[in-house]
């Protein structure tokens, strides 16, 4: 099974961008995976292909409406060819109030048969949409975007790099932040000593035991002075449902 993703977006242009080179730009070409990305305006019904309209109750800047929005889901949904799409496919919506995303939510959408995603613009979509396409509203971080997109293009970026082929060394998705709920250990390559810095002798000294006994402590040590909310989880003082 080819893992799809499907954006839905008032900018399809923006698509693939970065996800076109690299690791996933490379993947994409030889067929690990695939993207469509789908303007929304093609859902329209007027010949405006209008999408949005004034919030109800007042208030700034305009509301993407239900209906254009819901058609332009169903019709990702079928296909243009009218085939048939997997039912049990994620609805994710990329929304600043959505639960963060995560590596281990990261990893599940990767195992999957590859989201749906519709990006928001404006101040937002209509709320009834949400509730009657059954979209998962998911963030990736504490600040707010201009829209969707760029927060799409990462979590696309971040599930990619996990599926079979794509990675050079499999062993290289396993070893980083957050696949262990530590953030990853420090890195270090030639020259040998760097403006008076040198490698830290252990990761040259040849003994892999003490060489791992290194790497996890630093990944503990930077866990719990950068995110102490990590490492509560990790230790077992904080459950992972805590708000």
């Amino acid at each position: 099974m080819i893992w799809r993703a499907t954006v839905l977006t008032l900018f399809p242009d923006m698509f693939p961008g970065p996800l076109g080179v690299s690791l996933a730009g490379r993947a994409l070409a030889s067929g690990l995976w695939t993207l469509e990305a789908r303007d929304i305006r093609d859902s329209a019904t007027d010949r405006h292909r209008s999408v949005d309209d004034t919030p109800a109750g007042g208030g700034p800047g305009m509301v993407l409406r239900a209906d254009v929005l819901a058609a332009a889901i169903d019709a990702a949904d079928t296909g243009d060819a009218g085939e048939s799409r997997p039912k049990d496919r994620p609805r994710l919506l990329m929304s600043p109030r959505g639960r963060p995303l995560t590596q281990s939510r990261v990893m599940e959408l990767a195992e999957g048969p590859g989201p749906l995603i519709v990006c928001g613009r404006f101040e937002g979509i209509d709320e009834r949409v949400i509730e009657a396409r059954n979209l998962e509203e998911v963030s990736i971080g504490d600040y707010v975007l201009s829209g969707g997109e760029i927060a799409a293009l990462a979590l696309i970026d971040a599930c990619v790099r996990l599926l079979p082929g794509v990675m050079g060394k499999q062993a290289s998705g396993t070893e980083e932040s957050f696949s262990e709920g530590l953030l990853e250990y420090p890195q270090y390559t030639r020259p040998q000593e760097f403006e008076g810095r040198p490698i830290p002798e252990v990761l040259i000294s040849g003994d892999h035991a003490r060489v791992a006994a290194w790497r996890r402590a630093e990944a503990e040590a930077l866990t719990r002075a950068r995110r102490p909310d990590l490492w509560a989880v990790k230790s077992g003082t904080k459950s992972t449902t805590d708000g």
